[in-house]
């Protein structure tokens, strides 16, 4: 593309800000599309470094994902995309790849989040099908698979890390003493050793509502993957399930789990818990989870500039406080929590 036909882009694909890597995306784009023509609009933010922009042709729309190599490796998110679609899973397909300047262009599985599509009304029968999907990839991914990495201890802790840094010391700007961090290193070590515990599957990683996409056909459509890794079976479900982003009474959460549970027997997966047994594993997997998403959000606002996702940290703490009231080795962390004064509550008020 010439400069002058990305001088045109920019002009009216405002209000996307103008930066280098946009005026290589533009470049780029006209060299895959060349006979085409085309405009480019936001599509979505991510909580990462990449970009996705919605490309409009006369018929169908396309989306183009900006990855800068220097931050971001795209050849994951190809190779995973593949694996799982064999799966029956529906994921974007890749049309073009540059992996030198960090450019994909994909399939567009549509406009609608599930997070925008949940209600009430809609929540058993969109449940359902996310569920189903997870049932494929979790009884269809051979956990011996090579083609993904494990979530291994030094990674479930080096996330737990995250918790510690950036939430309790960067944002809450505390500094613990010696005591204080023994108790974290040994809630740490706890919570890896029973995910360690659990029998390994294909784990997305981020399976939640903000990368969930309701499609008409297929549904859902599944982004946002290239971090997959074989992992702990609850992993996936107790992030659908107890969603950072939106929340649903602990009664129906359980029953869904224990439905999932139901529907792995039926599938042959013989290696799962009784129901109580697979309760647990459920929520000490989610305090990992959701510790670490917590971590996560204090450093998109401190170091991303992001402070959206600041709204998301009382409702995941939520979760937390209601799962260390439940098992005794989890009491001296709530405790602890309680008496910093570490609650949804002040942290709504605070925000």
């Amino acid at each position: 593309m010439n400069n002058a036909l990305a001088q045109h882009f920019r002009k009216i694909n405002e209000p996307i800000a103008v930066d280098e890597r946009y005026t290589l995306l533009l470049n780029w784009l006209g060299d895959q599309l060349p006979d085409a023509d085309f405009t480019v609009t936001p599509a979505s933010e991510d909580a990462s470094f990449r970009r996705y922009f919605r490309v409009r042709l006369k018929e169908v729309t396309r989306i183009v994902m900006d990855a800068p190599p220097a931050q971001e490796d795209s050849r994951p998110f190809v190779i995973i995309a593949d694996a799982l679609r064999a799966l029956g899973l529906q994921t974007p397909r890749v049309f073009a790849a540059d992996y030198e300047q960090g450019f994909l262009l994909l399939s567009d599985l549509g406009e609608r989040q599930y997070l925008q599509a949940l209600s009430e009304n809609t929540v058993e029968q969109l449940y359902n099908d996310a569920l189903d999907v997870l049932l494929r990839l979790q009884t269809g991914g051979d956990p011996h698979s090579p083609l993904l990495p494990r979530y291994d201890r030094d990674l479930l802790l080096r996330e737990l890390e995250i918790f510690r840094e950036w939430f309790l010391g960067r944002h809450l700007g505390l500094s613990l003493n010696a005591d204080e961090q023994r108790m974290l290193d040994n809630l740490f070590a706890t919570l890896a050793d029973q995910a360690l515990a659990q029998p390994p599957v294909w784990v997305h990683r981020d399976f939640h509502s903000r990368n969930l996409m309701f499609t008409a056909e297929n549904n859902p459509g599944v982004l946002d993957f290239q971090g997959a890794v074989i992992g702990p079976l609850t992993y996936d479900l107790v992030s659908l399930l107890r969603d950072c982003y939106i929340a649903w009474p602990p009664w129906q959460v359980e029953r869904w789990a224990l439905a999932y549970r139901d529907k792995l027997l039926d599938r042959g997966f013989q290696s799962v818990a009784e129901p109580t047994t697979f309760l647990r594993a459920f929520d000490i997997m989610g305090m990992q989870r959701h510790l670490k998403a917590i971590g996560i959000f204090a450093r998109l606002n401190i170091r991303d500039g992001k402070p959206h996702y600041l709204s998301a940290i009382p409702r995941t703490l939520t979760y937390v406080m209601e799962v260390v009231g439940r098992y005794p080795e989890l009491d001296a962390f709530g405790a602890w929590l309680m008496g910093r004064g570490i609650t949804p509550a002040k942290l709504k008020s605070d925000a």
